[in-house]
């Protein structure tokens, strides 16, 4: 069950999802991350998922701006993977962008085992994103991702988004405990209430921000743990201030 482990970090990394700044350029949302002092970033802005068709030169802009600032993008979110062709693709932009994690899904058992055989042989890991629909998903409580990594390799294993798990009504605290050994990522999101996905800043939800943040600790996560903040609008001074609500707690 590997998992990404640090002997007693320190302090948990802070990172960001880059869905938090789809308003942005890719070029605008550089200097936020400069500003914040980020040095390391989930890439799930919309026009990189699979849904939307990138095409590679996408990627090799990004990592030419991430280089350039400094930036190491330790994770590519691929969003829904459908067939082997979509894996290949992930795969394949996934080390475009320096990437050592792909996060999403796939479409059936079946595909979760190429999805595992595939990644351990490009020397990537994959990482099963919970999610919140109004209609049941395939993995929206800890024990459907649980069901869906009985046996496979320590290739898979879990990117657990606080806040989607929030929304569906689960204890954030318990699906991190009990998706421990297996966390690849972590996004760090906080909910307004049960039922819905209404973005508030860090604290101010009902994910227990600050619970699960103490929990991480007690695991000794040392992957990434990536804020993303998924509103409308300007969002600039609001991560200011989740970046800052988040250091204090790692």
């Amino acid at each position: 069950m590997a998992a990404a482990f640090a002997a007693a970090p320190a302090t948990l990394k802070i990172g960001i999802g880059t869905f938090s700044y789809h308003g942005l350029s890719m070029e605008a949302m550089i200097v936020q991350l400069r500003a914040l002092r980020v040095q390391e970033v989930e890439m799930s802005r919309g026009e990189f998922m699979l849904l939307s068709h990138p095409g590679e030169e996408r990627f090799r802009a990004a990592r030419a701006l991430f280089d350039k600032a400094g930036i190491r993008c330790v994770s590519y979110y691929a969003a829904t993977i459908h067939d082997e062709h979509e894996l290949d693709l992930a795969i394949r932009f996934a080390k475009l962008l320096g990437a050592g994690n792909i996060t999403g899904d796939a479409t059936g058992g079946p595909l979760l085992k190429r999805i595992d055989a595939s990644c351990t042989h490009a020397g990537l890991t994959f990482g099963i994103h919970n999610h919140y629909f109004k209609t049941k998903f395939a993995y929206e409580s800890p024990a459907d991702v649980l069901r869906a990594l009985a046996g496979l390799s320590q290739t898979v294993g879990a990117t657990v988004d606080v806040g989607q798990f929030a929304s569906c009504g689960y204890d954030t605290v318990d699906a991190v405990r009990k998706l421990g050994p297996y966390l690849k990522l972590v996004h760090l999101k906080d909910i307004a209430a049960a039922g819905a996905e209404d973005n508030v800043p860090l604290g101010q939800g009902i994910a227990k921000i600050p619970e699960v943040m103490q929990e991480l600790h007690k695991l000794n996560f040392g992957g990434l743990v990536a804020i993303e903040y998924e509103k409308e609008g300007p969002v600039e001074e609001d991560l200011r201030q989740e970046v800052a609500f988040a250091r204090k707690l790692a």
